[in-house]
């Protein structure tokens, strides 16, 4: 583990971020380059993928009593359900990112209802399709009735841009990053964590609910080279990726059936088809879509695991991404 002393900040906005409400851009031949890369490590994917899922694990949830201890004979897929998620730095991170409330912690759940979800996390190096030890995992997402930690007082509702309008923010000065959106200091559902020696590692939170324009999903980066201050938030990194991850429909339903996601009747949700950002991220022939089993081996409104590979392409560096300024 590195720490420094070093002042983390605001992390300033760049003008990748007002994609996220709108949509983004890949290349055609971006998205030829991660497809290739995809394909040349696809065996490789799927016998990384099967000696994980093999892993005898006991599994807790800490403050809802309740303690499962997942044995398997045999994998819980014969093949791998989804070839590798390959990630880019021209994902786009969107507008909730922020640094300052993303810790280094394997629980990001905190006090937030919903339904458990233990997130195991495979990492390969695209361009050896070995596993990729001690890279920094950094995800976040929203919670059950779609709001975001550090943003709860900007409305799930409410379309970005109109948002923006009713804050008096000029469309042009949030793009260049001189707006700070974030209203509090509330870190619920964000967290990082390093992988291990074998390119794994777990995250605990809940299943996320949505909000506008937006299919359910989760925001994952990948980071090499990384220094933490003694808070465990970060201060300077190599991103090799960011991208989301996503789940099967026929799931979300099923878990948007459910208290407290039942209770976000504002809006209607927005599934994968129709979302704006989905198909860049599902594009060139893998797909971001999270492998699910249940947690009790029954019933995953329960609880569930899921399983994803995290492809990252380390000739493609977004070097020194460092926050300046008070945390």
């Amino acid at each position: 583990m590195r720490f420094s002393s070093a002042i983390l900040s605001v992390l300033a906005l760049g003008t990748s971020v007002l994609a996220h409400p709108g949509g983004h851009h890949i290349s055609r031949r971006e998205i030829s380059r991660r497809s290739l890369m995809g394909l040349q490590c696809r065996d490789d994917v799927a016998k990384f993928h099967e000696r994980r899922i093999k892993r005898n694990v006991e599994r807790r949830w800490h403050g809802h009593n309740t303690t499962w201890s997942i044995h398997t004979e045999a994998p819980y897929f014969e093949t791998i359900q989804n070839d590798t998620c390959v990630l880019t730095p021209e994902v786009t991170q969107g507008p909730y990112v922020y640094p300052p409330s993303q810790t280094l912690r394997q629980d990001m759940a905190e006090d937030q209802k919903g339904v458990p979800l233990w997130l195991d996390i495979g990492v390969l190096n695209m361009a050896t399709c070995e596993p990729l030890e001690d890279v920094l995992i950094d995800m976040w997402h929203c919670n059950a009735t779609g709001s975001y930690s550090s943003f709860t007082n900007l409305s799930p509702d409410t379309p970005f841009l109109e948002l923006l309008e009713q804050l008096h923010i000029n469309d042009s000065d949030y793009q260049i990053g001189v707006t700070d959106l974030h209203t509090d200091e509330t870190t619920f559902l964000r967290g990082m964590w390093p992988t291990d020696k074998n390119g794994m590692m777990e995250m605990k939170t809940i299943f996320p609910g949505f909000y506008i324009e937006r299919s359910i999903h989760i925001h994952v980066q990948v980071y090499t080279d990384w220094i933490l201050r003694e808070n465990g938030t970060i201060i300077t990194g190599n991103k090799v990726s960011t991208g989301q991850l996503y789940f099967d429909e026929a799931l979300e339903e099923k878990i948007m059936a459910l208290e407290p996601y039942v209770s976000h009747t504002a809006i209607n949700r927005t599934t994968n088809a129709e979302d704006s950002v989905f198909p860049y991220d599902n594009a060139g022939g893998y797909s971001p879509i999270v492998d699910i089993v249940p947690a009790d081996g029954k019933d995953v409104t329960k609880g569930m695991i899921g399983y994803v590979t995290l492809g990252v392409d380390t000739t493609a560096l977004e070097y020194g991404d460092n926050y300046l300024g008070d945390s």
